[in-house]
């Protein structure tokens, strides 16, 4: 029975994955959650409560949480994320010092324990949910500056990524950043990208959910280290400006550093 573990699952894309996983009832799916699970959440989600990622002691209550798992993590996703909109007249110090400990800092800490623990081992999969905001090469003068601590902390994501898939792979654990697309969730709405939902290719995070599961179905370890989109560049408005045509880019997309 595969196990898979979900970090930041009460809502959005976390919360999608893990009710989409738990449909298979050969699946094994744990979730976490900062607080109490989500009341209406599938009975069958095994839920880990007071795990903040952003935190020192997240991966210790993970491996409390996963104490009567049988054998090791089959699938690890780090969904958990936090967005402060900014601008070069108004940069915020605190949000992004959040984004950076939750992006690029919790999830070093977090992996790196439940390696030691012993619950991520060989064929292991570790997917870092990333986006194409941390691609260096897609960022354009069409698109502007701002949002300093959102882009940074996933382009710092995204080095997370390269450099545990070189610590991790004489393991045998294989670890990728992840765009899954740009999604109609709470964190885009009201902070001025719910204009984009309609007209820039938003998915509900349902949609992004099951791409992303299929995709996870062909990574191994001849792709760790690497970033992809699942989807596509469909949603990535600078993609015509710095890489091609949308309509001649391949799906799944493997994004530019």
């Amino acid at each position: 029975m595969p196990n898979i573990a979900i970090v930041g699952a009460t809502r959005g894309l976390g919360r999608s994955l893990a009710e989409q996983y738990v449909k298979d009832s050969s699946n094994t799916v744990f979730g976490t959650g900062r607080k109490a699970a989500p009341k209406d959440s599938d009975p069958s989600i095994k839920w880990i409560t007071g795990v903040d990622i952003g935190t020192p002691a997240a991966g210790d209550e993970v491996i409390k949480g996963l104490n009567d798992i049988k054998g090791s993590i089959d699938t690890l996703i780090v969904t958990a994320g936090f967005f402060g909109l900014e601008t070069f007249d108004k940069p915020d110090w605190d949000a992004q010092v959040t984004m950076y400990t939750t992006s690029a800092i919790g999830p070093v800490f977090l992996v790196q324990k439940l390696v030691k623990a012993g619950l991520l081992a060989k064929d292991s999969k570790v997917i870092l949910v990333s986006s194409e905001s941390g691609s260096i090469t897609l960022r354009h003068e069409s698109e502007g500056g701002g949002n300093y601590g959102h882009h940074a902390s996933k382009a710092a994501l995204n080095m997370v990524n390269k450099l545990l898939s070189l610590d991790m792979k004489e393991q045998g654990i294989a670890v990728v950043s992840v765009h899954p697309g740009f999604m109609r969730t709470e964190m885009t709405k009201g902070v001025g990208f719910d204009k984009f939902w309609d007209e820039g290719g938003a998915v509900t995070p349902d949609v992004a959910a099951k791409s992303l599961i299929d995709w996870i179905e062909t990574f191994d370890i001849s792709k760790t280290g690497t970033y992809w989109a699942p989807r596509g560049a469909a949603d990535i408005g600078t993609a015509e400006d710095t890489i091609g045509p949308k309509d001649k880019l391949p799906i799944p997309l493997q994004l530019p550093w």
